[in-house]
Order: C-alpha cells, then sequence, then structure tokens
C-alpha cells in the first residue's frame, strides 16, 4: 500500500485557516486597525516591497510591539504543542498522549515558580528561560528513571509514562511548598500556571526560535520513521528501523518543541491531544500529514482561543489555559469514549 503523502489542496487549506486567523488577531483588540493598512504595513516589512500603510506612529507601535509579537508567539506556541502532542502520541501509540507527559510542565512550573519568589518585582526574560530549564530537566528525570526503571523488562514505553507521573507528582509536591511558603506571591504564579501570552516581545520569540526550530525540522522528518513504527515494532525492525533510536529522538524533539512553549507561555492544556486528533479524522492518520498539518492547525487553534482570550471579558483577559480548557475537556471525554469503543471491539 502506497503510504500517504501531504496533499498541496490540504496544505494550502490549513495554511489559508492559519494566515486568515493571524490576521483577525493583528486587528482585533483594544485599539481599531485598519485592514489595508495593516496588510500594507506588513508588506513594507519585505524587502524590495514599498508600501505606504498610512498608519500613523501610535498604530504602527500597536502593531509591531504589541500586537506581531503576540499572534507570532500564539502561533508558534500552539503549532509547538499540537507536533509535539502528535510526536508523543506516535511514539507511544495512544491518542490520549499530550506533551505534558514525562514531566515538562511540572519542571516549567517549578522553574517559573522559583524565579518568581527569588526575584520579586518583573524579571524580565528570567522567568520563561527558568520554565525552559526547568521543562528540560524534568523530561531528563522521567527519562533517566524510566530507562534505568525499564532495562531488560521489556515495557520501555510503559515504564517511562509511569516515571513521567512520579516526576510530575513530585515536582508538583516541590511547587505546591514554594506556593505555600510564599504566599504573597501566589497571585503571580497562578496567573503563570494558567496560561498566557503576556510575556510575548521580540526578545522572547529571538530567545525560543532556534530550539522550536530544531524541534519541529526534526519531527516532521521522522513522520516516515513514525509510520513504520506505528505497523509494530518486529515489522520495523524488519524493514532496518531501529524503533529505540526513533522513539528516543522523537521524544527529545517533542519534549523540546513542549519545553519551548511552555517556557513562554505558562501552562495551556488540550492542544496537543485535540488538534493532532481531529487532523487524523480530517485528513487520515498517516503521520506525514499528521505532524505538518497539526503544526499548522495547532497554531491556528491557539490564535482563536487567544482572540477568545483577549475579546470574551474585555477590558479584561481570560487565562488562555481556561479557554483551551473549556473546549479541549469536553473533546476529550468524546476521544476517551471512542477509544473505548475502538477497544471493545
Amino acid at each position: 500500500m502506497t503510504p500517504a503523502r501531504l496533499r498541496p489542496l490540504q496544505l494550502g487549506a490549513a495554511v489559508l485557516v492559519l494566515a486568515a486567523t493571524m490576521l483577525a488577531a493583528l486587528l482585533v483588540g483594544a485599539a481599531d486597525l485598519p485592514v489595508t493598512g495593516v496588510v500594507k504595513a506588513l508588506l513594507d516589512r519585505v524587502p524590495f516591497v514599498d508600501a505606504d500603510s498610512g498608519l500613523t506612529a501610535v498604530e504602527r507601535n500597536v502593531l509591531f510591539e504589541l500586537r506581531l509579537p503576540r499572534v507570532l508567539l500564539g502561533a508558534a506556541v500552539g503549532g509547538l504543542l499540537a507536533i509535539a502532542g502528535a510526536g508523543y502520541q506516535g511514539v507511544f501509540r495512544n491518542p490520549l498522549a499530550d506533551p505534558y507527559l514525562l514531566g515538562a510542565a511540572a519542571g516549567a512550573g517549578v522553574g517559573a515558580t522559583l524565579v518568581i519568589v527569588v526575584m520579586p518585582g518583573d524579571p524580565a526574560l528570567a522567568i520563561p528561560l527558568a520554565a525552559f530549564v526547568g521543562a528540560i530537566s524534568g523530561v531528563f528525570l522521567a527519562y533517566a528513571l524510566g530507562s534505568t526503571a525499564g532495562r531488560g523488562n521489556g515495557s520501555g514505553a510503559a515504564t517511562l509514562v509511569l516515571a513521567g507521573v512520579a516526576v510530575s507528582n513530585f515536582l508538583a509536591a516541590v511547587q505546591t511548598f514554594l506556593q505555600q511558603a510564599n504566599a504573597e506571591e501566589l497571585q503571580r504564579i497562578f496567573s503563570w500556571i494558567l496560561g498566557g501570552l503576556g510575556l510575548a516581545d521580540w526578545p522572547t520569540l529571538a530567545m525560543i526560535a532556534p530550539y522550536a526550530i530544531v524541534s519541529t525540522v526534526v519531527l516532521l522528518l521522522h513522520g516516515r520513521l513514525l509510520d513504520v513504527l506505528s505497523v509494530g515494532e518486529e515489522e520495523a525492525a524488519s524493514l532496518g528501523v531501529s524503533a529505540a533510536r526513533v522513539r528516543l529522538t522523537v521524544l527529545v524533539a517533542a519534549s523540546l518543541a513542549t519545553a519551548c512553549a511552555v517556557a513562554v507561555s505558562g501552562l495551556i492544556g488540550f492542544v496537543g491531544i485535540v488538534v493532532p486528533h481531529v487532523v487524523r479524522r480530517l485528513a487520515g492518520g498517516s503521520y506525514r500529514v499528521v505532524l505538518p498539518l497539526s503544526l499548522l492547525i495547532g497554531a491556528a487553534f491557539l490564535e482563536v482561543a487567544d482572540l477568545v482570550a483577549r475579546t470574551v471579558v474585555a477590558p479584561g483577559e481570560l487565562p488562555l489555559g481556561v479557554v483551551t480548557a473549556f473546549v479541549g475537556a469536553p473533546f476529550f471525554v468524546l476521544i476517551l469514549r471512542a477509544t473505548r469503543r475502538q477497544v471493545d471491539t
């Protein structure tokens, strides 16, 4: 059977959806910006293109210093969480696996909480940097524990998941202790935990860009190998594919992508479960299709979620994690029921 490939129509539709949501996110806000002015201002930044946007200096600052970094960060976070979720699901062959499975979220929470507690005021890039280091450390601990405990017993994947649960619970306990010992900082800690794009600026984007690009490219290049792995490890070995090496590479790349997202946005749940599942329903189960479309649709999904977060209670703002939970929690139940029906049959 010929393996599924990403069709130009599928790719084009996903790109159009993403472009439309990003443009809407740029236009909607406390300050009204004209559509033509925004489009011309963006084109004016393209080399060898000269377009007079007609925007005032204040409108240009709103567009390029406030909204554009936030829109780009939202697209990056949504895309990274979705493609990481698809990668985890491919490795564990479980549609309920998500990017926070191996302790990235708990590790990031400890890192961010430490900075908030130790550095009063506004520590600028210190929070995302500490969250990134914490997320990577949490995944490393889980993988080291899982590899040691699962060596030689033939249940590496299951042991790794259990190690992730153990590390996550331990780090959650550490974070709870820090919160109780520093009650005066609870509001700032919970504000970060509930997720949002309030840290969006150009230095933050520059900080995560190299890691985000590397992890995304690695995951996209492993789509065919995940398809081979999905038929079983023995079949993969007969085709010359090392299941252990593929699993490790994808886990490292997906964990790096998750760490990038969590570091700059806090904990935004369900994106890594909902988006890959929707993509599979619409475009099939081949990871050569699921991975790139999850990247694009995940970015578009988070743009819409952030748009809702900014407008529903304007001039206030809902935590982004709350918005995604409203959508994701019922969807998770539907996935769980569908998975149970497949097991029963």
